[in-house]
């Protein structure tokens, strides 16, 4: 009987079956999986068609172009190896609008981060009955053009008959129409609000997510200590978050650093570049709006600050990866 056994098992391994009672399957060549797999890939194609067109190509461009003076609109195109980064390094507008992309950040980011989780929180109790209607109207704005937004910002913050300058003085907040857009000490801090505004309800729903997966047990036992709403957010609700509140920062920190459709339509990086940041800087000496067109400088202008977000992503992950740790630890004492 083993004899019989053992033959049959090997006539089924040489046949390439699997051996009964194991539920095993033999190893498939990258060739057949990719043939079973192949109207998945089918269906892939034209999202990677245009990522390599839209995405990746000019990503890999960009780099050869860093290298280069050129206008982009001739045929001559002359290698100058690493001057162009010397003359980024040594341009100070590229270091002003540096400076002000990662102040623009650091306004917008922890506001949108708090704020949406303050919302979500409130939209996550099964109690409120309003709650789908709220978060349709706070998720409104996403899905609307940015440049579309900021046409219609300018015309609200128009120091001339503009509906915000109307109601802030009906009111008798100030006595005279402000130019929010066109003095260079509240033009970035204007459209940082607007940003906020636009993009809150994407944070949101990140929150959201993240809120169904922490085990309402938890709550319910803690509830039954007489823990109060504070000790519920502080004990339970926010260490389980921590690996989603990197994840969500790291989104939310690259939307924050691609600004350029609502900047350039509500300032275009004025007054005197007061709200000038990296894309805006990039654009301007792309497409020469302040002289001759540069590529090759814009170019590396790009490559340069991409590496800076790359260091930033890098470092979050990093930061993500010790929020996962400390959240098993959290779920395995609790258990």
């Amino acid at each position: 009987m083993a004899i019989s056994m053992g033959s049959r098992s090997r006539d089924l391994v040489s046949k390439g079956g699997s051996l009964p009672g194991t539920g095993g399957s033999s190893r498939k060549s990258a060739r057949q999986r990719i043939w079973e797999a192949r109207w998945c890939y089918l269906f892939m194609m034209p999202s990677l068609i245009l990522a390599v067109m839209f995405t990746f190509y000019p990503l890999v461009a960009s780099w050869y172009f860093s290298f280069l003076n050129w206008s982009g609109f001739s045929d001559t195109r002359e290698w100058v190896g690493l001057a162009n980064y010397r003359e980024v390094i040594a341009d100070g507008y590229f270091w002003d609008a540096y400076r002000r992309t990662f102040l623009f950040m650091i306004g917008s980011v922890p506001l949108r981060l708090i704020l949406s989780l303050v919302i979500a929180i409130i939209l996550n109790d099964a109690a409120l009955r309003l709650g789908p209607v709220l978060r349709t109207m706070f998720f409104i704005p996403v899905v609307t053009t940015a440049a579309i937004v900021g046409i219609v910002m300018t015309f609200l913050f128009s120091p001339f008959n503009g509906p915000i300058n109307e109601i802030l003085t009906s009111l008798g907040i100030i006595d005279r129409p402000l130019d929010f857009l066109g003095n260079p000490d509240s033009a970035m801090w204007t459209v940082v609000g607007v940003h906020i505004w636009k993009n809150f309800g994407v944070t949101m729903i990140y929150w959201l997510a993240a809120l169904q997966v922490v085990p309402q047990d938890l709550y319910e036992a803690a509830k039954l200590d007489g823990a109060s709403a504070w000790r519920l957010f502080r004990d339970i609700t926010f260490p389980l978050l921590l690996p989603f509140a990197a994840i969500i920062a790291l989104i939310t920190v690259v939307q924050t650093l691609q600004v350029f459709p609502i900047v350039q339509t509500m300032t275009g990086g004025g007054p005197f570049f007061a709200s000038e940041v990296m894309e805006v800087y990039i654009y301007r000496n792309a497409f020469g709006e302040s002289g001759i067109p540069r590529l090759g400088f814009a170019s590396a202008a790009g490559v340069f600050f991409g590496m800076t977000v790359m260091v930033i992503a890098i470092l979050q992950g990093l930061g993500l990866r010790k929020a996962q740790a400390r959240r098993r630890e959290f779920v395995g004492s609790g258990s």
